[in-house]
């Protein structure tokens, strides 16, 4: 046994996981994969930063997971901000990988691209390196910044080469993105594994819907996700102002759950297009209280533009849609279709008027909605499951453990 091992813990299976974007175990995919591993026999650490409220304790071990968190500030203010804020999380992760001591595999979750940095000092006492692509940077960048010759962008690409090269095996989140790790990262198939998000869907599930969430309308809309620029909350919120004032439809309440950098900035758009009396934000709320907002749900949004980023995402809250069996309006994405299929409508790409013309439809016949609702919750059970992407996370950990890769 190596490094600070102890008598219980597996020869040859301690990870540690390294996260920037969010906290553990708010961040459900991260918390999914640490489970996994732990009922695999793999001792896990996690390095992540603190929430602002939950996740707010310094060090904690939870269900066997032992989570080491760093106080971490958000960038505001433009570059400099974001330089401050991943240099903050730099030095924190090295110091706490420090703690922790050696590992047999160093996990590293992006964005952003710099965690390879101390995945790389790990390499070098003997772990392998798990690079786990939550997002493509570039196209992030493009999709917030729309500049694709500028420094920034060189230097976004640059770092997302870097890790790709000191990777020993790369997980993706779909086939999107697994073929960007094999064409722009230069990756042979072998090592790169795809490893879907998914909903637990033993904890994640239907309740018995609550009529008065609907807060006297006959039907309740529900948007759920990251309010960023990117993630198309201002395009829903002037299809709902399309959907009142061109299709004359004001028998709905919307309710919008989640948080994110552009949260004041939408709930200030809502109340420019005069919907303060039928669009509620929430902010993030418990799982159990977001599990009632959609099983109550008549329809369920997902506004997202297509633009790079997009186009090739897999969204997590469709999913989540899904296996509450709610019928989505979606914008036409490539992976958008991939995920719900028949569970969703599709409006042309960025149309907000088409977007509007969909709800209503979908307001208008509760057996189409049932029947969308139904083909959601078998995509989930069936091929989409979480059950699936825990083979292929073990598959990926034996093959960097072992030096065995994956026939194709």
């Amino acid at each position: 046994m190596r490094g600070n091992a102890t008598s219980s813990e597996a020869p040859g299976r301690r990870a540690l996981i390294l996260v920037e974007n969010l906290s553990v175990p708010f961040d459900r995919r991260v918390w999914q994969e640490c489970t996994t591993l732990r009922d695999a026999g793999w001792t896990v650490h996690v390095i992540c930063p603190r929430g602002s409220k939950r996740d707010t304790e310094p060090e904690a071990e939870i269900d066997g997971v032992r989570i080491h968190r760093y106080p971490l500030r958000a960038a505001t203010g433009g570059p400099a901000g974001y330089l401050r804020e991943y240099g903050s999380a730099l030095w924190h992760t090295a110091r706490l990988a420090r703690k922790v001591g050696p590992v047999d595999v160093v996990h590293a979750c992006n964005p952003p691209d710099l965690l390879f940095l101390p995945a790389l000092w790990l390499k070098r006492q003997g772990a392998r390196f798990v690079f786990d692509q939550h997002d493509l940077v570039p196209e992030l960048y493009l999709s917030r910044f729309g500049r694709g010759e500028d420094l920034l962008y060189r230097a976004v690409c640059a770092l997302e080469r870097r890790t790709y090269r000191a990777a020993d095996v790369v997980l993706a989140t779909n086939e999107s993105y697994r073929d960007v790790a094999l064409r722009r990262g230069g990756r042979r198939p072998e090592d790169v594994f795809v490893v879907r998000s998914a909903p637990d869907i033993d904890r994640f599930h239907p309740v018995p819907p609550e009529p008065e969430l609907k807060r006297g309308r006959p039907h309740l809309l529900c948007y759920l996700g990251v309010m960023g620029p990117q993630d198309g909350v201002d395009y829903a919120l002037r299809a709902l102002a399309k959907l009142r004032d061109e299709l004359g439809r004001t028998d709905w309440h919307a309710v919008f759950v989640g948080s994110g950098d552009a949260f004041d900035a939408m709930v200030a758009l809502s109340r420019r297009l005069g919907l303060d009396e039928q669009v509620q934000f929430t902010g993030r709320v418990p799982d159990a209280d977001l599990a009632r907002y959609l099983s109550t749900a008549d329809v369920c949004l997902s506004p997202d533009p297509r633009n790079p980023l997009n186009d090739v995402s897999t969204m997590n809250k469709v999913l989540e849609y899904m296996v509450m069996g709610r019928p989505i309006v979606s914008f036409d994405l490539k992976e958008a279709r991939v995920s719900a299929g028949d569970a969703a409508v599709y409006a042309p790409a960025n149309d907000e008027a088409e977007f509007a013309k969909l709800i209503a439809v979908l307001l208008d016949d509760p057996d189409e909605r049932e029947r969308m609702g139904k083909i959601g919750q078998e995509r989930i059970g069936g091929q989409l499951s979480w059950r699936n992407s825990q083979r292929s996370l073990l598959a990926a950990y034996e093959a960097v453990r072992t030096g065995k890769r994956q026939g194709r």
